[in-house]
């Protein structure tokens, strides 16, 4: 069983929480609490195969941009979020990307989400803006409702795709056994916990 941790960044409010405990508890938080940083776990089954997810629900504040470095160096994947009816949230996507790519130094695997979905009548971003970004990032987009559980799991399922093709990718070709060098290595460790 393969172990992610994913750290879900964006601004306040754009519902990082809730699409965490929608997808972690399969239900839709109403009231805002502004967030420090919490933990979620979820195990699930991707593409036949079992994995385990740890959504790492980060602070959208500025006054917490030294733990957001620390959130990033953790992170194996990335959830950059906005909410469709914000123009500011949208507008500010680039400073949390930049905090990853400085922090990771290079290309993190990241996808970017449109948040809010539900909110057509508030929309201020539409979602051909939102996949010109992510084209221009060099990612995946998608929009999500995390109260209508729209496209959340989803989500999740296809950044776990992403993040194992590129660990195939970094594992090289299999040493003729069918197991990569680094699965055979990994074997051979003991876990202490």
């Amino acid at each position: 069983m393969d172990n992610w941790r994913v750290a879900v960044l964006g601004d306040g409010g754009v519902g990082k929480t809730a699409l965490a405990v929608q997808f972690t508890l399969n239900c839709f938080v109403e009231t805002y609490d502004p967030t420090i940083e919490d933990a979620y776990r979820k195990q699930l089954v991707v593409d036949n195969r079992m994995c385990f997810v740890e959504v790492i629900d980060t602070a959208g504040q500025e006054e917490y941009a030294t733990l957001r470095d620390q959130w990033v160096r953790e992170g194996q994947g990335f959830i950059l979020v906005y909410s469709i009816a914000s123009r500011a949230t949208f507008d500010r996507l680039e400073v949390f990307r930049q905090s990853m790519r400085r922090v990771k130094r290079g290309d993190p695997i990241f996808m970017l989400v449109g948040n809010k979905c539900d909110k057509t009548y508030e929309r201020e971003v539409s979602k051909e803006e939102g996949a010109t970004l992510a084209r221009q990032f060099g990612c995946e987009f998608m929009e999500t409702s995390a109260k209508t559980a729209q496209n959340v799991e989803r989500l999740f399922m296809t950044l776990v795709r992403r993040l194992r093709e590129t660990r195939s990718i970094e594992a090289g070709p299999s040493n003729g056994n069918g197991a990569g060098t680094t699965e055979k290595k990994r074997k051979n460790r003991c876990i202490i916990v």
